[in-house]
């Protein structure tokens, strides 16, 4: 008979995960903002929706920070400690490529976007938006298996690891296609390289989703 996860310890590290992942979740509203005031020119609040991803990217740290010093030493756990590690890297790999974002398009204040570009470029902000709120139902149904090991909640949550994996092919799509526009696009070389590296980095988003999924998808391996 397992032992549920939950009777190893006074706090599970999946709290600590599921917490951080709310933290991702936060930041990804905030970073939708941000972009579609940078984008459309309609309001002067980039530079507030910035600072916002970068308070919940130092709130998220802290978290991690709490979740690997207070992972047990002496108990055996059902998981890897090094998967835990992993998968919360990840995961916060995620916020980091979510500030890193927004702090490039900083770096060209005005006009950095061409308009033949927005529409394209709002297609990869959206595609990867999406994955960083399946990472929150993800760990909740993680944390209910590790608690009963019900073979249902592991279903469920490799069923969201599988559409994580869907959305992450559908942004990779859309990298792609915004990288060939912006060859043909009539830009200076400035912006062009500017424009690369936006969606470089725009596009890692989903890619460090999708990672802290198969770390997941370890994680439950029977």
């Amino acid at each position: 008979m397992r032992i549920p996860f939950s009777s190893l310890f006074v706090t599970s590290p999946f709290e600590g995960l599921q917490e951080h992942a709310e933290k991702v979740k936060e930041c990804a509203w905030a970073y939708q903002q941000g972009i579609e005031c940078y984008v459309t020119d309609k309001c002067e609040s980039f530079e507030k929706f910035r600072h916002e991803v970068i308070r919940l990217e130092h709130e998220a740290d802290a978290i991690k920070r709490r979740v690997r010093g207070h992972l047990p030493k002496n108990t055996m756990l059902p998981v890897s400690k090094f998967l835990i590690f992993r998968y919360i890297r990840e995961q916060d790999c995620v916020l980091d490529s979510v500030k890193d974002s927004l702090n490039w398009l900083s770096y060209r204040p005005q006009n950095a976007i061409p308009k033949e570009l927005e529409k394209d470029f709002f297609l990869l902000v959206d595609s990867v938006v999406t994955p960083i709120e399946e990472l929150s139902a993800m760990v909740q149904e993680a944390r209910e298996y590790f608690s009963t090991f019900s073979e249902k909640q592991r279903i469920k949550a490799k069923e969201i690891i599988a559409t994580m994996r869907s959305l992450e092919h559908e942004a990779d799509i859309c990298e792609d296609r915004l990288n060939r526009k912006i060859f043909t696009c009539d830009a200076d070389p400035i912006t062009v390289m500017h424009l690369l590296k936006l969606t470089e980095i725009t596009g890692s988003i989903a890619d460090h989703a999708e990672n802290a999924g198969d770390m997941m998808r370890a994680m439950l391996a029977k």
